[in-house]
């Protein structure tokens, strides 16, 4: 049998099902990775189910959002952080040592394993022939725990790369055409597999950062194969015996295939306030800009600064544009500053920040009032920046130089010839800001550190047999996790603090509704949401599920869910469910209650399809698409509690 290489690192990790399409099945996981804005309640989780040290191959517990140490929260977490890692056998990374995704391309990620994180971006390291998936702490929690990780066997979109890069375009520019192509949901349920001569053109870094854009577009991963410019990726890190070559069989066949000839492409921009407004910055140049910043786990590489500090060479920063670089790790830096670029880009006006996610996540970096900020992150959500009716575009760092250097938004290609990027055969390795797991025995006599921040998690009761909820929210398409719990420096230092964070739901569309659900739990009450189109999309944060549950949210109707947010609500023993016929949303509004009768017997018998009341009025359907996993997570009332029982 013909096998893409996303087909062979899934049967090489199988553990239950098969290739099928759309059935259930589960990998063993060889690695994980948590960052800090999930990893707390990652470890809190981990810590409840009772296991004296992780199973995995490797774990890594990274410290890359939450830098702003503006009060006690944030440092005391990183303090927690460190000391569960140094009891249970996990790398830690310090803050200040860099991106997660970037470190662990460089550091840690291997061709052939698989990877979890608790980070929707985990996909970045298929740029290295790795099936590398995001997913919500919990799941990250029962692989660190030797459980296999559960999800429906995807399609296999293959993208056939033919032809070479333009000067001043770039893998971001590939990963915005899909975007423009798929849009924010056209890849939900899919694996992309990319494929072709035009892939030798690109390096680890190119491919990691298309790869890591693939989330936008609701992938369920993306990978590439591991071949010869993966070898020299691995023994440039001093890691060549960790390679392994997989290409995809001659005769492999793909669900779908997308042509792309890498010649045609321009710079491309995705406009306010979604990844997939894109268009060619040729029709967007003369807009002025305010603040430029190279960064995120996207386009932090040594290459992307190198490139950046090119073509900065003997010129200025725009004296009205605050150019900002935000390296993706310390060897990033360490490569820059030997190479002698780190200077030009300090001479000619650039802020230098610290290695990190920084103003990606809304941690700092917020834009002025009604002004433009290019960046080369990974989401351009309202408000996500900080700044309220943000105008955030997501460009190439060629795009964010040349607009830095113009004070407007520029075309590249009007500033010359193209730079040449050349990078050390070695890089410079600097493993100060790494933290290696204890032995065994060593480790079994670490105190955990825990601040009065950091809260334990709260027991979920069952489903009961008829539940009844009311609808406190109905919201439209496309509604993302930091929709749902929003992200910045006012509220991610609190993601220990379930009940203090839970006040924030959904404060962006109604900054009243933790009160009216508290309200409603109070008098025994259930609430539920209405939901359009792909809700639930962005981020991996389980905070989007753990906080409206722990203020009593027991169903959520929507016209179709993202990927990990529906894993998230499983895990918590929210029930998700969508409209049999859309038109019912239509139908439904804040006040109605939902009644769903015998719904655990329901649930019990495999019921695909299930009549929900709305009391007083009328009756509608809903599809219940949950496989039997799934369906006793929610029973139990959540996947703790499955794990427990087992």
């Amino acid at each position: 049998m013909s096998l893409t290489v996303a087909e062979k690192l899934i049967e090489s990790h199988l553990v239950s099902g098969s290739l099928k399409r759309g059935t259930p099945i589960a990998i063993k996981i060889d690695q994980t990775l948590t960052q800090d804005a999930t990893g707390t309640m990652a470890y809190l989780e981990f810590e409840a189910i009772g296991i004296p040290r992780v199973k995995t191959e490797l774990s890594v517990s990274y410290v890359d959002h939450n830098l702003l140490q503006t009060d006690f929260r944030n440092a005391d977490d990183h303090r927690y952080l460190q000391s569960i890692a140094a009891r249970y056998g996990i790398w830690f990374s310090r803050p200040g040592n860099g991106i997660c995704h970037q470190l662990h391309l460089e550091c840690f990620a291997r061709p052939g394993k698989t990877l979890l994180g608790s980070d929707s971006h985990t996909p970045t390291a298929g740029g290295c022939g790795m099936l590398a998936i995001g997913a919500g702490g919990l799941d990250v929690a029962m692989a660190m725990a030797g459980r296999p990780f559960h999800l429906i066997m995807p399609k296999i979109v293959g993208i056939y790369l033919t032809g070479k890069l333009p000067p001043w375009t770039s893998a971001r520019d590939i990963a915005l055409w899909m975007l423009r192509k798929l849009t924010v949901k056209g890849a939900l349920g899919k694996i992309l597999e990319y494929f072709g001569p035009g892939v030798k053109e690109l390096s680890v870094t190119d491919r990691a950062t298309i790869a890591n854009l693939g989330t936008e577009m609701g992938a369920t991963t993306s990978v590439f194969p591991s071949d010869e410019i993966t070898r020299l990726w691995l023994k440039a890190q001093g890691r060549e015996h960790e390679w392994k070559k997989i290409l995809p069989d001659k005769e492999a066949e793909y669900d779908e295939i997308i042509e792309l000839d890498l010649s045609t492409l321009e710079p491309l921009a995705a406009c306010p306030s979604s990844p997939d407004n894109v268009k060619p910055v040729a029709e967007l140049e003369g807009r002025p800009v305010a603040q430029v910043i190279v960064g995120s786990c996207a386009n932090s590489s040594l290459r992307d600064l190198v490139l950046v500090s090119q073509a900065v060479r003997g010129r200025k920063i725009h004296k009205d544009v605050s150019f900002e670089i935000n390296p993706g790790s310390l060897q990033v830096l360490e490569n820059l500053d030997a190479l002698g670029l780190l200077q030009g880009l300090i001479h000619a006006g650039a802020r230098i920040h610290q290695c990190g996610c920084l103003g990606c996540i809304g941690m700092g970096q917020a834009p002025a009032t009604d002004t433009i900020s290019l960046r080369t992150f990974t989401r351009n959500f309202p408000g996500r920046s900080g700044t309220k009716n943000d105008q955030v575009y997501l460009v190439s760092p060629e795009v964010a130089v040349a607009s830095a250097l113009a004070g407007h938004i520029a075309d590249p290609r009007k500033l010359g010839a193209y730079p040449e990027i050349e990078l050390p055969s070695h890089f410079i390795m600097n493993n100060a800001l790494f933290v290696p797991p204890l032995p065994e025995e060593e480790a079994q006599k670490v105190q955990i550190i825990r601040g009065p921040n950091i809260v334990p998690l709260p027991e979920f009761e069952p489903l009961p047999e008829d539940l009844e909820a009311q609808v406190i929210l109905k919201v439209g398409d496309n509604i993302t996790t930091d929709h749902i719990m929003p992200a910045g420096a006012k509220i991610l230092p609190l993601r220990s603090n379930l009940p203090a964070i839970s006040q924030y739901v959904f404060s962006s569309i109604d900054p009243e509704f933790a009160q009216k659900a508290l309200a409603l739990k109070e008098k025994g009450v259930a609430g539920a949401v209405i939901g359009g189109e792909n809700y639930g999309q962005g981020s991996s944060r389980e905070h989007a599920a753990l906080a409206p549950r722990y203020l009593g949210i027991r169903v959520k109707l929507a016209k179709s869910f993202a990927r990990i947010h529906k894993a998230n609500l499983i895990n918590f023993g929210i029930l998700p469910v969508t409209f049999a016929d859309p038109k019912d949303y239509e139908k439904l509004s804040p006040g109605d209650t939902l009644v769903f009768r015998d719904i655990k017997q329901a649930l019990n018998n495999g019921a695909q399809e299930i009549e929900i009341e709305i009391k007083g009025k009328r009756t509608i359907k809903a599809h219940v698409d949950l496989t039997p996993r799934d369906r006793k997570i929610i029973v139990l009332g959540s996947l703790l509690n499955l794990a427990r029982e087992e």
